[in-house]
C-alpha cells in the first residue's frame, strides 16, 4: 500500500487536472482536489501489458480479443454477481460519449428526459446538446445521505411523458450506493410507465463494506428488457486516457438501435491501448483494488475527522461508494461565486463548484480524496485557511 502515498508531480505533463488550472482560474499556485481521477499510477501490471504492446511497435487497427471478452463477464460476475452474455457486450470510448449515442438510438428531438438533481454535470449537457428537454428530479437528504423522491419523479414522467431516464449508479457526487431494494422500486416505477433505463455504473468497484453494489439490470430478470448499462475500467484502475468503456444490452433490438447509432457516428472502434488496458485491468487487479479501497477509506475518515475538529461548519456527506465527497457550506451564507473565490482566491485549492451538478448543488462542493495522505492534508489545510 505505500504506493498510493507517493507524491507524483503531474503539472507539466499535459494533465487536465493539474494543467489547466492557470488557463481555468487565473492562477498557478493552487492545489487540485476535483476532476475525477486519481493521483496513483496504475497497477504495474496493466502499465506493464500497455509496454509491451507499444515495444511491438506495429500500432494497426486491432479487434477486441475474445480474451477481453473473458476477462469482462469474470470480472462482473466475480465482483458483482452479474452474468453477461458475451454477445451483450459491446465498446465505447468513454461513458458520456455513450450517453449520447443512447440519447439518439432511443428518443428524438424534443423528447424529455429525466435525471437527477444534484448529479453528474456532464448528464444535464448531454441531454440539452442533443435538443433534447431536460427534466430534474430532486434527490432527498435523509439520514445523511441521499434518497429518491419516487412520489416526484412518478409525477414528472407522466407530466411531461418521459422516455429516458439516466441513472447514476453509484451516485456522483454524493456517493450512494443504490441498495437493490431502491433500486428494484424505482424499476419497478420505469417499468410501469415504459421508461429506458440508462445506467452509468461506472463506479462500480469503488464500493466500501458493508455496502454492496447492484447492477440495475441484475435487479429482476425483466430490467433487462428496457435498460442498458454503461461502465469501464477505467475509473476503477485510472486509466481515463485509454478511452475504452463497455456497453451491456441484452435486449436485442435496443442492441441494434444502439450499434445503429454507432455506426451513423462512426464510433464503433477503441484502440487498441483501450482494449489492452482493460484486459490487463480485470485480468490483474483485484489486489490492487483491494489495497486501493483501504487507502480511500482511510482519506474519506481523514477528511471526517478534519472537519469535525477544525471546520465543523462543514458538513460531509459520506460517501458508501466512489472517491468523491460531497461537502456542505451552507452554514457560511455565501452564494456560489462568493464560495469559489474564497476557495480558489484565499485558500488556493480547487474543488468543484456543487451549482454545476444541479440546483440542489448550491452551496456545496465536490472533493476528490483520490490522492496521496500528504497531498490531502494538505488540501484540507488550504480549504480551513479559506474560511480564517
Amino acid at each position: 500500500m505505500v504506493e498510493f502515498d507517493t507524491v507524483y508531480d503531474r503539472r507539466n505533463t499535459n494533465c487536465s487536472k493539474w494543467d489547466s488550472i492557470k488557463e481555468t482560474y487565473g492562477e498557478d499556485d493552487l492545489l487540485p482536489l476535483w476532476i475525477a481521477d486519481m493521483d496513483f499510477k496504475a497497477n504495474p501490471p496493466v502499465l506493464k501489458a500497455l509496454k509491451d504492446t507499444a515495444e511491438q511497435g506495429i500500432l494497426g487497427y486491432s479487434p477486441a480479443p475474445d480474451s477481453l471478452y473473458d476477462a469482462i463477464q469474470h470480472w462482473q460476475k466475480r465482483h458483482h454477481d452479474y452474468s453477461v452474455s458475451k454477445e451483450a457486450i459491446l465498446f465505447n470510448s468513454g461513458v458520456v460519449p455513450s450517453l449520447s449515442l443512447a440519447i439518439q438510438a432511443y428518443t428524438k428531438p424534443g423528447d424529455a428526459i429525466l435525471i437527477h438533481d444534484p448529479v453528474y454535470p456532464p448528464f444535464a449537457k448531454v441531454v440539452e446538446q442533443n435538443d433534447r428537454k431536460l427534466v430534474r428530479s430532486q434527490l432527498l437528504t435523509e439520514q445523511g445521505h441521499f434518497v429518491m423522491d419516487l412520489t416526484e419523479m412518478e409525477k414528472q414522467i407522466v407530466a411531461e411523458n418521459i422516455r429516458l431516464f439516466i441513472l447514476c449508479n453509484p451516485h456522483n457526487p454524493g456517493g450512494r450506493v443504490w441498495t437493490k431494494s431502491e433500486l428494484e422500486a424505482f424499476g419497478k416505477l420505469c417499468a410501469k410507465y415504459d421508461v429506458l433505463v440508462i445506467s452509468d455504473e461506472i463506479h462500480q468497484d469503488l464500493i466500501f463494506a458493508p455496502h454492496v453494489f447492484t447492477t440495475f439490470s441484475n435487479v429482476h430478470p425483466t430490467f433487462k428488457d428496457f435498460s442498458i448499462t454503461l461502465t469501464a475500467a477505467t475509473k476503477t484502475f485510472n486509466l481515463a486516457g485509454i478511452k475504452n468503456s463497455m456497453i451491456f444490452i441484452e435486449n436485442p433490438d435496443l442492441r441494434k438501435k444502439f450499434v445503429a447509432a454507432q455506426e451513423r457516428n462512426f464510433q464503433n472502434e477503441i484502440n487498441i491501448f483501450g482494449y489492452v488496458g482493460t484486459e490487463a485491468a480485470y485480468q490483474n487487479g483485484d489486489r490492487w483494488l483491494s489495497e486501493l479501497l483501504v487507502y480511500l477509506k482511510e482519506n474519506i475518515e481523514t477528511v471526517n475527522d478534519f472537519l469535525q475538529a477544525e471546520l465543523p461548519t462543514v458538513k460531509m456527506m459520506r460517501p458508501e461508494g466512489t472517491y468523491l465527497i460531497w461537502l456542505d457550506f451552507s452554514a457560511y451564507g455565501l452564494t456560489d461565486a462568493q464560495l469559489q473565490k474564497q476557495l480558489i482566491h484565499i485558500g488556493k485549492v480547487v474543488l468543484n463548484p456543487g451549482i454545476s451538478f444541479g440546483p440542489k448543488g448550491t452551496q456545496h462542493m465536490r472533493l476528490n480524496v483520490a490522492c496521496p495522505k500528504e497531498t490531502l492534508f494538505e488540501g484540507l489545510r488550504r480549504i480551513k485557511a479559506s474560511f480564517e
